[in-house]
């Protein structure tokens, strides 16, 4: 790769599907999503997306992109990716970066405060969208019903308050390892020892999964999203 040269490298199909997997599900929550790749000195890209539940969702894949920090439609992502060549390239289509407002989280410093079973998560996304659906309105689900705190983690003298935005930002992004069921909020679909970690900063809330990472601002969110 020259210095010079635009694009996405990914180093090998499986991050190539991982990829793919993070796109479509960001797209099944807004068909004009925006998604930041951004270099890791590591040798890995972290796909970024502000979600419509004012959190940010990433996943980390193994590769390159140049420009280091580059945002783009994840439809044009979504139809690259399947035409990755053998140098493991894939063109990811016009720059959007003046698309993407607000900051995102630093790579490190966060505090690990405890874990939280995944099948606690689903149990919470199961009781929220049934709230949701007699509560909510064509707009989606009440702001009371998102900003709710519905697990309540600390560490000594850290108190942290998961709010629904993340659990249903985790569902959504597909990032807990369920196997296949009717009912896509099943506790049962996850294995009873799978664990969310839950690691914060002063400013950000960051809930860890198998699959991804969700963070929400501490504080106003809305000098991050707005």
């Amino acid at each position: 790769m020259s210095t010079s040269e635009r694009g996405l490298w990914l180093d090998d199909v499986a991050h190539r599907e991982d990829l793919a997997t993070f796109v479509d599900r960001a797209m099944r929550l807004d068909d004009s999503s925006v998604i930041r790749l951004r270099q890791r000195s590591s040798g890995q890209v972290v796909a970024w997306l502000a979600t419509g539940f004012d959190v940010l969702a990433s996943r980390v894949v193994g590769g390159r992109v140049n420009p280091a920090d580059l945002s783009v439609g994840a439809d044009a992502l979504a139809s690259a990716l399947p035409s990755m060549d053998q140098s493991g390239f894939v063109d990811p289509g016009f720059a959007m970066d003046s698309a993407w407002r607000g900051m995102l989280p630093p790579e490190s410093g966060f505090v690990h405060l405890d874990d939280v079973p995944a099948r606690a998560v689903l149990d919470l996304a199961q009781r929220g969208v049934a709230l949701a659906k007699e509560y909510g309105s064509a707009h989606g689900p009440p702001a009371s019903l998102l900003d709710q705190e519905v697990v309540a983690v600390s560490s000594g003298d850290v108190s942290v308050g998961i709010p629904m935005r993340c659990v249903f930002a985790l569902t959504a992004m597909g990032f807990l390892p369920q196997s296949a069921t009717a009912d896509q909020f099943a506790p049962e679909s996850v294995a009873a020892d799978e664990v969310v970690r839950v690691r914060v900063l002063p400013t950000w809330l960051r809930v860890d999964a198998r699959f991804g990472t969700v963070y929400r601002r501490r504080g106003d969110p809305a000098v991050v999203l707005r």
